[in-house]
């Protein structure tokens, strides 16, 4: 019994050294990117420091005065941060509500395509404007929105007024959401269609023989099948609530929209760069990126809750 149990030991250890052994090259390929990660993301971190100094540059970071909690303090005491907080909240909540809508009715009308040429067809052509960066989109948007694009002269035709889209403040902060779901939407709708294929095609032909029509057959077995993924998607976008997305607005906005398009991340940039406020710029960025982890933790307990997964 003795030599058995050895014997059970030793090919135990042995494959434990050979998955470590396999694991050890998946290790290496990770390596590159992690040390990308570090330099890039990690070591910028100490920047940090810039937040609780009066930062000068000739002086450097170490030798700048330490000042505490001065830039947050102050930053509460701004008579705009309110709105501007608002506004990015307003914003971003209407990006990932209406693109996490879009894409999962995006992707069970796609599913429904039985012409395997279409179906890729309609993917490709939806799925190219991810790809584009807001630079040469923002030009397309601003052809087609201004008050002579396409937009108002369509409008005009059929006699109705024209809108500034640009320019008014009411307006704006739509087209802002409205573009970036259009931008957004079929790239988003991939992994719903990986979550329509683990559906069990048995519990669409029950209903069916249950006399269940197609809506019926969406509402009762496709969505409850989608609604793990769709709680994960919907906890894991909770992060970005405070990041209304600065390369969109920043090239469609103009100081006339500031009161509705002005967020954290184009305030952060006019203030900490333009501004060379350096040191409040960073204690912004700093609040948005607490803010941010405490929305990932809580976003990771409630996805455990609801769904029995973690996001990490």
């Amino acid at each position: 019994m003795k030599e058995i149990s050895r014997t059970a030991k030793t090919k135990t250890k042995k494959i434990g050294t050979e998955k470590k052994r396999r694991e050890l090259y998946y290790h290496g390929m990770m390596f590159p990117g992690m040390i990308f990660l570090i330099i890039f993301s990690y070591i910028p971190m100490i920047g940090i420091i810039m937040a609780f100094e009066d930062f000068v540059p000739a002086k450097g970071l170490f030798h700048s005065k330490f000042v505490g909690l001065k830039y947050f303090t102050y930053l509460f005491t701004l008579p705009d941060i309110g709105k501007i907080i608002r506004n990015t909240v307003v914003i971003a909540l209407g990006k990932i509500i209406l693109g996490t809508l879009m894409a999962i009715i995006f992707a069970v009308l796609l599913n429904e395509i039985r012409i395997r040429f279409l179906k890729k067809f309609i993917q490709t052509i939806v799925y190219l404007p991810h790809f584009l960066s807001w630079v040469v989109l923002a030009a397309v948007v601003v052809n087609m929105f201004n008050l002579d694009g396409m937009v108002n002269q369509t409008f005009s035709s059929l006699r109705l007024p024209k809108v500034n889209f640009l320019g008014n403040s009411h307006v704006f902060p739509g087209l802002i959401i409205g573009t970036d779901v259009w931008k957004e939407f079929g790239y988003n709708s991939v992994i719903y269609l990986a979550a329509l294929t683990a559906i069990d095609p048995g519990l669409h032909e029950a209903a069916a023989i249950d006399g269940a029509g197609w809506w019926k057959r969406v509402w009762h077995v496709t969505l409850p099948g989608m609604l793990p993924i769709i709680l994960l998607m919907a906890a894991m976008s909770l992060t970005g609530v405070l990041s209304a997305g600065f390369d969109q607005i920043y090239n469609l906005y103009s100081p006339i929209v500031y009161d509705t398009g002005d967020v954290l991340d184009t305030y952060i940039y006019r203030i900490g760069l333009i501004g060379r406020q350096y040191s409040f710029g960073s204690a912004v960025g700093l609040f948005r990126s607490v803010i941010g982890m405490i929305l990932l933790l809580n976003a990771n307990q409630l996805t455990k809750k609801l769904t029995g997964q973690k996001i990490f």
